[in-house]
């Protein structure tokens, strides 16, 4: 069974990150139960999508980017899109990095206290993230991640079942969709923490250095299912414990355990630390991995992921995320820009997925299905109505 396991964990450990830890504790907290139907849609999403990036790995045996490089015959089109792609992700996934660093320095203050020693936790968390990738292949990252995602998953959890939560709203609220007051933007960010484009480009990539065949595409298929459900449940576990726990006036992810010590006292602190350092560090390293695989397929590089170009992208994905948080620097013009350029690439990377996956030039019989194409021009329409207003809540900040 683990020799099966596949990059369905490492896109589950990015996806469920310090963002969506804190998106889902707002959720909870602000709305209940009442939003749980917009976690598990945004996870139907992003199984249908992820699949799709997978399938055309395990086919095609390249890159996302470089197997839409090769479809797009005119010139200038293809360096449009391909310069959209490259910007939102370099740019998007560095200040991105500072959020992922931040969330696992939380955790570690959540767990050894906010002392002298606390403003080299960036430092610490960049350096463990950094040695992780310079020194492992594939299979390592592959183990440290089902390690952590396990620690991350069993955390939130024991937190969800120890709150004693409504089992009968719970329903309600995964099959009975509601738009409470004021919820709209709420929804479209648990949507947006979700189906994130930079993990359709990672698990292309990394479908390719699993599996080499297409009798691999059953286990591809399962491998995306499984840990993608997987992560849904452990953001479905934290928007639970806030909802059951009935916490009030949350301004950080870490009030969710202030808030929980009546029900179990200082083991919340504990727990939650805990699956907030194994989130942090997850996304820490797949952010900037995900931004050198669409470098190396842009600019084709070989050799993979031991290319030195390769390393140098993601070491400066990293370093700028530790820069951020080390120097109290605030991105907020490059994470708003990033807001912008993720809001444009979601619904642009969807199109494009739906486009090639359709191809028999590319795909040959594994095109999709009437019922997949169904699903993915639900799903085009959604990002679509995501992303414009993503950008006009952007936009209404400045």
């Amino acid at each position: 069974m683990f020799k099966k396991i596949g990059p369905g964990v490492l896109v589950a450990a990015a996806f469920v990150g310090p963002g969506t830890i804190t998106v889902c504790t707002l959720a909870g907290a602000d709305f209940g139960y009442a939003l749980l139907w917009a976690v598990m849609l945004s996870i139907l999403a992003t199984i249908a999508l992820q699949e799709m990036a997978g399938r055309i790995g395990v086919v095609a045996q390249t890159g996302l980017v470089d197997v839409i490089k090769s479809q797009l015959t005119q010139p200038w089109i293809r360096n449009i899109i391909i310069g959209i792609v490259l910007a939102a992700i370099l740019i998007g996934n560095a200040a991105y990095e500072g959020g992922n660093i931040g969330g696992a320095t939380l955790g570690l203050q959540g767990l050894f206290g906010e002392g002298s020693l606390s403003q080299f936790y960036p430092l610490l968390i960049g350096s463990i993230a950094f040695v992780l990738l310079w020194f492992s292949g594939y299979k390592t990252l592959e183990k440290v991640f089902v390690a952590l995602v396990g620690i991350m998953g069993v955390s939130f959890v024991i937190a969800a079942f120890m709150t004693k939560p409504d089992v009968t709203e719970i329903i309600k609220g995964m099959f009975v969709p509601t738009l409470p007051s004021e919820s709209l933007l709420t929804v479209i960010a648990l949507v947006g923490t979700t189906v994130v484009p930079y993990n359709l480009f990672l698990h292309a990539s990394l479908t390719k250095e699993k599996w080499s065949s297409e009798s691999s595409l059953k286990d591809a298929r399962w491998d995306t299912i499984v840990f993608i459900t997987l992560g849904g449940l452990v953001s479905m576990a934290i928007l639970i414990t806030a909802a059951a726990a009935q916490i009030q006036n949350v301004e950080g992810v870490m009030d969710m355990a202030i808030g929980l010590k009546p029900l179990f006292g200082s083991l919340s602190l504990y727990f939650l630390g805990i699956g907030l350092l194994a989130a942090g560090v997850t996304s820490a390293i797949t952010a900037p991995l995900a931004a050198a695989f669409v470098a190396s397929s842009c600019f084709g590089w070989d050799n993979g992921m031991k290319n030195k170009k390769f390393k140098l992208v993601w070491a400066i994905v990293l370093t700028l995320g530790v820069l951020f948080l080390s120097f109290d620097i605030t991105p907020i013009q490059i994470i708003q820009f990033a807001q912008i350029a993720n809001g444009i690439l979601l619904p642009v990377m969807a199109i494009l997925l739906l486009w090639v996956v359709n191809k028999k030039k590319v795909m040959g019989k594994h095109i999709n299905s009437k019922a997949q194409n169904i699903v993915g021009f639900f799903i085009v329409g959604f990002s679509i109505f995501l992303g414009v207003k993503s950008i006009l809540k952007v936009i209404g900040l400045f």
